[in-house]
C-alpha cells in the first residue's frame, strides 16, 4: 500500500517535471524564432513565463523540469558543455529567485489584488530575471563567443526579454489555470459580441499602430483600458499578449517606428512599449478586480448585519438595510 501510493506521488510529480520541461522547451522554440543576438538571444523569452508559472502552481520541487528544458534548448546553441551548463544554471536559478521573493511578499496567484501586480513586475519579472542574464551574458563573454564590447547590449536584450516573459506570459498561464469550462448558457451574447470586437480592435489598432513610420505607439492604451476595466485579467492578460506578439513581429522585420535604427535603439523602444503595455494590463485590471472584490464585500457584510438585525427584531425584516439617507429639507428664504 505505502509503495503504490509512494509510485503515486512521485510518479506525478515526474509527469509533471517532463511536462514542464516540454512546455519550456516548446516555449524556447517559439521565442527563438525572433532571436537578435548569436541566435539565443529574444526580445521576448516564454521560458521565463512558463518556469515561474509552473512553480507558482507545483512548488519548488517542480525546478529539475526547468533546468532539463533549458538543457535541450540550449545544447544546440552553445560554444560548450561548460557554456551551456552556466546558461542552465542561470536560467533555472533566475525563477528560483522569483519564485521566492513573490512566496515572501505574499503573492496570490489569482492577481486579484494591486499588491500582486506590483510584485510580479518588480519582484518576479525585474529583480530576479536579473541572475539569468547576467550569468548567461557573462558567461559568454567569459567564453569568447561574444566581444566584451557587446556584454552590455546582450545583457540588456537578454534581462528585458527574460522579463517581458514574466509580464507577458505568467499572467495569460496564471489565467488558463484557473479557467473552468465555460457555461454559454449563462453568457449573454452582447457579451461575446464585445469581447469579439475587442480582440479586432486591439489587433487592428495594433498592426496599424507598428506599420505607419510615424510613432503612434500611444494608440493601443485605449484597448488595454477597456479590457482591463470591462474584463479584468481575462481580457487585459490576452490583449497584452497579443500586443507585444505583434510589436515583436514590427522589430524584428523593422516595420514602421522600428525602421532605419540600430539593434539598441529598437531593443529600447521595443521593450519600453513591452513594458509599458504589461504595466497597464497587469495594474490596471488588479485596481479594478480589487475595487470590484471589495463592493462585493462589502454588500456581504450588510447582508450579514440585515439578516442579524432581522434576528433581533423580526419587524424590521422588512426594512430595507442599509436605510436610504435622509434628504435634507429645503433651507426657507
Amino acid at each position: 500500500m505505502r509503495h503504490t501510493e509512494w509510485l503515486r506521488r512521485h510518479g506525478a510529480t515526474a509527469a509533471r517535471i517532463l511536462g514542464v520541461a516540454a512546455f519550456y522547451y516548446g516555449g524556447a522554440q517559439l521565442g527563438l524564432l525572433q532571436e537578435l543576438v548569436r541566435g539565443q538571444v529574444t526580445p521576448l523569452w516564454p521560458p521565463t513565463g512558463i518556469a515561474l508559472t509552473a512553480l507558482l502552481l507545483f512548488g519548488p520541487r517542480i525546478w529539475p523540469g526547468i533546468a532539463l528544458g533549458a538543457f535541450l534548448v540550449n545544447v544546440s546553441l552553445g560554444p560548450s558543455l561548460s557554456v551551456v551548463l552556466a546558461i542552465v544554471v542561470g536560467n533555472t536559478l533566475g525563477p528560483l529567485l522569483s519564485y521566492r521573493l513573490l512566496r515572501r511578499a505574499g503573492f496570490r496567484v489569482e492577481l486579484d489584488r494591486l499588491r500582486d501586480a506590483v510584485a510580479l513586475v518588480f519582484l518576479g519579472a525585474l529583480t530576479g530575471m536579473l541572475v539569468s542574464a547576467i550569468i548567461g551574458s557573462g558567461v559568454l563573454v567569459l567564453s569568447g563567443a561574444l566581444p566584451t564590447g557587446n556584454f552590455w547590449p546582450t545583457w540588456a536584450v537578454w534581462w528585458t526579454g527574460d522579463a517581458m516573459g514574466v509580464l507577458v506570459i505568467t499572467p495569460v498561464l496564471l489565467l488558463l489555470a484557473a479557467a473552468r469550462r465555460p457555461r454559454w448558457t449563462g453568457v449573454r451574447p452582447l457579451r461575446l459580441l464585445e469581447a469579439a470586437l475587442l480582440a479586432a480592435c486591439t489587433c487592428a489598432v495594433t498592426l496599424l499602430a507598428v506599420s505607419s513610420p510615424m510613432n503612434l505607439l500611444y494608440l493601443v492604451s485605449p484597448c488595454l483600458i477597456w479590457a482591463a476595466f470591462r474584463f479584468q485579467r481575462a481580457g487585459a492578460a490576452p490583449c497584452a499578449l497579443l500586443v507585444s506578439t505583434i510589436a515583436i513581429v514590427a522589430a524584428a522585420g523593422e516595420w514602421g517606428p522600428f525602421a532605419g535604427h540600430d539593434l539598441l535603439t529598437n531593443m529600447a523602444t521595443l521593450q519600453a512599449f513591452n513594458g509599458i503595455t504589461a504595466l497597464t494590463a497587469l495594474l490596471l485590471s488588479a485596481v479594478v478586480t480589487e475595487r470590484r472584490n471589495t463592493h462585493e464585500e462589502i454588500r456581504r457584510v450588510c447582508a450579514q448585519l440585515a439578516e442579524a438585525l432581522s434576528r433581533l427584531d423580526p419587524g424590521a425584516a422588512a426594512e430595507q438595510w442599509p436605510p436610504p439617507r435622509k434628504q435634507k429639507p429645503d433651507g426657507g428664504g
